[in-house]
């Protein structure tokens, strides 16, 4: 069982069939945009993952169960151009949200049609809503309108208002600020091995999630 908690940026959109498409543009194989309309999802392959949802507020809801289009398949259906690195996640009103390739081709993100055998509510990112269980929700965009292939990192919207640009729960990355200490914390793992004369043994316990 699960809370199902609203939250957002902006008012909630009103869904246009006829104007909807979803775009994947920037650095794509071909160098052109790609388009499908809202009627073309219907073709796209599918998948379930059931995963809980954190929030960058400290609060996880447990027990969601997805139904989507897998992100990765996105790659297939237009290819990238050599060297991308990161995607933008673009919603409706400029919403935004930046990701590292590796989050948005994991095998547990998808773009959700579904929640819990329901199509999406309006406020919860109908028609598409794109859900990266791994990471804080604001990087799960809410009414999806475009992906972006990146050769370079861009923070999106809340990255660039004070929000961590990784976003991992288990490691509380939760605010921008930790990123300076984490790249200090590199530097003294960096110089502690160089001064111990080689590399410390691998951790015993994975961090634990709150």
């Amino acid at each position: 069982m699960h809370g199902w908690p609203v939250s957002h940026y902006g008012p909630v959109p009103r869904f246009r069939p006829e104007r909807w498409n979803l775009r994947v543009f920037g650095a794509t194989a071909s160098g052109e945009t790609h388009e499908w309309r809202f009627d073309d999802l219907a073709a796209l392959p599918r998948v379930t993952v059931v995963s809980d949802l954190h929030c960058a507020s400290g609060s996880t809801s447990t027990g969601h169960e997805w139904y989507g289009i897998p992100a990765a398949g996105v790659l297939d259906l237009v290819p990238p151009a050599p060297g991308i690195t990161h995607v933008m996640a673009w919603a409706e009103y400029g919403y935004s949200a930046n990701l590292r390739l590796g989050d948005f081709t994991s095998p547990r993100t998808l773009m959700a049609t579904h929640h819990d055998g329901e199509p999406l509510t309006a406020e919860h990112g109908f028609p598409l809503r794109l859900v990266v269980p791994h990471l804080y929700g604001y990087k799960s965009v809410k009414w999806l309108r475009g992906i972006e292939y990146m050769t370079a990192d861009r923070r999106g919207f809340w990255e660039e208002r004070g929000y961590h640009n990784l976003a991992d729960p288990w490691k509380q990355q939760r605010y921008s600020y930790q990123e300076d200490e984490e790249d200090e914390q590199d530097e003294q793992d960096e110089q502690d091995e160089q001064d111990d004369g080689g590399g410390s043994p691998p951790p015993t316990e994975a961090p634990s999630a709150t």
